[in-house]
């Protein structure tokens, strides 16, 4: 198995990216950890390793790795840009209150072949996603 350095590595020779140092820390402080990462999580993490770098070049890149596949943008419609390492498919449950993301791993969950054919003409669904808001486990206790 690849080690995460040789996986960004092959991933961006196949984008045609520059495969930097800065990207390389990048890259990997998303995928180290599961989850969704904000900007600024993905920021704090990086300066631990290149104190240097700005929050404009983390925020250009994870932009950059979300537009060529490399990572995967969570909640794309909201304000805040979130990003993950989980490229399978997947659906989220986020949390009215707190925000929180969790994944839901169903895969049937949503019959895309019907959902093709429901979407107006010359719409391409490309990546169904499907987003459930409620209230997590501890802001439930709260109420």
């Amino acid at each position: 198995m690849a080690s995460a350095h040789e996986q960004f590595r092959n991933l961006a020779w196949k984008c045609g990216l520059a495969a930097t140092h800065q990207r390389q820390v990048i890259y990997e402080a998303v995928i180290a950890t599961p989850g969704h990462h904000s900007v600024e999580t993905v920021y704090a993490e990086v300066r631990r390793r290149t104190p240097s770098i700005s929050l404009a070049t983390v925020y250009n890149n994870l932009r950059l790795f979300v537009e060529h596949g490399l990572l995967r943008e969570v909640s794309p419609h909201s304000s805040m840009l979130l990003v993950e390492g989980n490229l399978a498919p997947h659906h989220h449950l986020i949390c009215t209150r707190c925000k929180a993301v969790q994944d839901l791993e169903v895969a049937d969950f949503v019959n895309v072949k019907k959902l093709a054919r429901q979407a107006p003409r010359g719409f391409d669904l490309s990546q169904p996603l499907v987003e459930v808001f409620g209230l997590c486990r501890r802001c439930s206790a709260k109420s």
